[in-house]
């Protein structure tokens, strides 16, 4: 059984999107700083051939996809983003979208979206099922503090972005108490530091499950 990981681009002061985020300006007032380090190198990812990154943030990102089976994000999310076009913020890969009401009629899809009403811990144990002995991913901030408080995230990999957004979308808030984690890796690279993380066993409240 693989992890169940998040990997995300933030600003130092804790932010994923800027001030009024929304289906026409998904990254919000600001947001798009977050994002340049994807296109200022010279290195596709094998994943993303349109993201041309220097060369230690290539492979830091493709290390975090390489082993990806599945996707679970919030219903929010996945409306800000036109559900990635009917594919999967890992393309190919399955999605499950957590939300209260399933839309009607189905949107078209190139890979399979399922919406789970029952949870996070619903959504994550589906999402592992279709992964098998691979990882899954979380896209989003509520996805990521809901797995969070249930004691589900095993690891956690942030891309600093050196810029204060001041407001927007909060990758941490609402989390239940403190979660303490162990180093795995810093990577410094041009116009981003890679900081990864493994959720301690203690830290695994489970207050949502």
């Amino acid at each position: 059984m693989g992890n169940v990981v998040v990997g995300l681009a933030v600003s130092v002061d804790g932010y994923i999107a800027g001030p009024e985020d929304g289906p026409t300006a998904p990254l919000g007032e600001g947001g798009a700083a977050l994002f340049e380090w994807y296109t200022d190198g010279d290195t596709p990812s094998r994943h993303h051939p349109r993201f041309r990154m220097a060369r230690q943030s290539a492979a830091v990102f493709d290390a975090i996809v390489d082993p990806v089976g599945a996707v679970v994000t919030g219903r929010r999310t996945y409306d800000i983003t036109g559900g990635w076009g009917g594919d999967s913020p890992v393309p190919g890969r399955p999605l499950f979208i957590l939300t209260h009401h399933v839309p009607r009629p189905l949107p078209e899809t190139t890979v399979p979206h399922t919406f789970v009403t029952d949870g996070v811990a619903s959504a994550i144990a589906q999402a592992r099922a279709a992964a098998g002995d691979r990882d899954v991913s979380l896209a989003g901030a509520q996805a990521v503090q809901q797995a969070i408080r249930a004691g589900l995230l095993d690891e956690l990999h942030l891309a600093v972005v050196p810029v204060l957004l001041g407001g927007g979308v909060r990758l941490f808030d609402h989390l239940g108490g403190p979660v303490r984690l162990e180093k795995i890796r810093v990577v410094d690279a041009p116009s981003v530091t890679h900081l990864s993380y493994r959720v301690r066993e203690d830290s695994r409240v489970r207050k949502d499950a």
